[in-house]
């Protein structure tokens, strides 16, 4: 598998595929002259979107790619919708995620994966749920021309409240070495930025 353009890559839930995000997060890490400790810090972040991704691979086309400048860096994951994402599909996927029913997602990354969900299947109106996690996310981004969820956002709309979110923040490995995370929508595509400078 080659780039497409620019270190662009195209992603599949195919365990191929998915190992590109490692494999160009570690050659931008080299490049960049991280350190040990460093390197595995972006290493961590790019693992946690791995595990994330297959099920939204699952109804959508991707691709990543790595932007650096010195030893700031953000992985970039762009998501679009194919036409396995029927409109029946994309409408229950709608009611299941407007319900209440995803009150239930446990961890950060599982926050972000519903976030991303529920752009996917309601891009036109940015769906603007009633999930309080995805509200407490929402803020203006530079990245998007509409509000993106972000990570900065919700961690302090959670930390005014010291409860299970909280508690949930304190313990996750994105939430500790991310300096953010953005879901937000270009188009009618979703993208997913993890950004950490060293």
């Amino acid at each position: 598998m080659k780039p497409r353009e620019n270190g662009v890559w195209r992603i599949t839930r195919n365990v191929d595929s998915l190992k590109r995000i490692l494999e160009s997060t570690q050659k931008a890490a080299e490049a960049s002259n991280l350190d040990r400790k460093q390197s595995l810090r972006i290493q961590l972040l790019a693992e946690e979107l791995v595990e994330m991704l297959p099920s939204l691979l699952s109804f959508t086309d991707g691709e990543f790619w790595v932007e650096n400048d010195g030893k700031s860096f953000e992985l970039h994951t762009v998501l679009s919708p194919n036409e396995s994402l029927s409109l029946e599909k994309r409408e229950k996927l709608l009611d299941v995620s407007s319900s209440g029913k995803n009150a239930a997602a446990v961890g950060i990354m599982a926050k972000i994966k519903l976030a991303a969900y529920f752009m996917l299947v309601d891009y036109d109106s940015n769906a603007v749920l009633n999930g309080s996690f995805y509200m407490h996310g929402m803020a203006d981004s530079p990245y998007f021309p509409v509000q993106a969820w972000s990570l900065n956002a919700y961690r302090e709309n959670v930390g005014q409240e010291k409860g299970n979110d909280w508690d949930e923040l304190e313990k996750s490995i994105v939430a500790n070495i991310a300096d953010e995370v953005l879901v937000g929508i270009q188009g009618k595509k979703v993208e997913i930025i993890v950004k950490k400078a060293f």
